[in-house]
């Protein structure tokens, strides 16, 4: 377990590393958004026990006609005491004129390194547009595109490790819904093709409900699921937990 205290520590510092220097650039009428959220399950019978806990911290910076967002996620599990996740994920991006206009334009940074995907190291960059279709406090439904470039270490197999650079057109659709301020439907999903290989994708899916028992505090389900068809795997997590969050 010290390694994966050593892996979130280094999500931390990382997000730190990310948001500090984007802070300095704002004035006192930015505004600042935290959260934070373990979320896990475990199962334990007389023959068998496994767990999955997901640890998953964003921080962001926002004015008027730009926004910075940093977030990372660590994903540890085991099942028979056999390790089935080990994936941590970090990354940063903007948005330009989100709030203020239908059409805004984005810019991200990602790095993900996956055991249960057989990824060992997979590092993306990209820029696009975007398109606000609802964006108000009690529901946002906001769709953009753009090209990627990726550079990737993959796991084919036990003795196949494959590095290889690829562009892919990344689109993603996000939603979010409040009703009386009470409970919540998030989620956010990227479909990645690459466009020199259709066949090879990434799917991500992340869905998640919460209930608020404070202003900054919530009971949270999440389902999260994944696949990437160049290494021929996928997983899918549903997980409950808290969230803690806080604007300042």
């Amino acid at each position: 377990m010290s390694f994966c205290l050593s892996r979130w520590v280094s999500v931390c510092t990382l997000l730190l590393a990310m948001t500090v220097p984007a802070k300095a650039q704002f004035s006192d009428s930015a505004h600042h958004y935290i959260k934070y959220a373990a979320t896990g399950i475990i199962n334990r019978t007389n023959a068998a026990r496994s767990f999955v806990v997901n640890n998953a911290l964003s921080f962001s910076i926002s004015r008027k006609n730009v926004s910075f967002n940093s977030n990372g996620s660590y994903i540890y599990g085991e099942q028979d005491s056999k390790l089935t996740n080990n994936d941590f994920i970090a990354g940063f991006n903007f948005d330009l004129f989100k709030t203020t206009r239908k059409w805004y334009y984005w810019g991200l940074a990602n790095y993900t390194s996956s055991y249960s995907l057989n990824v060992n190291n997979q590092f993306q960059t990209g820029v696009g547009p975007g398109y606000n279709f609802i964006n108000k406090k009690e529901a946002e439904l906001v769709i953009s595109d753009g090209i990627l470039f990726e550079a990737s270490d993959l796991q084919i197999d036990s003795t196949h490790k494959e590095i290889y650079n690829t562009f892919r057109n990344s689109l993603r659709i996000k939603h979010r819904w409040v009703i009386s301020n009470m409970l919540s439907w998030d989620g956010t999903h990227f479909w990645q093709p690459s466009l020199s290989h259709f066949d090879d994708y990434i799917l991500k899916l992340s869905t998640s409900l919460n209930i608020r028992l404070r202003k900054w505090l919530s009971i949270s389900s999440a389902l999260t699921y994944n696949k990437i068809t160049r290494t021929n795997r996928e997983n899918l997590l549903i997980t409950f937990g808290l969230t803690v969050e806080n604007y300042f």
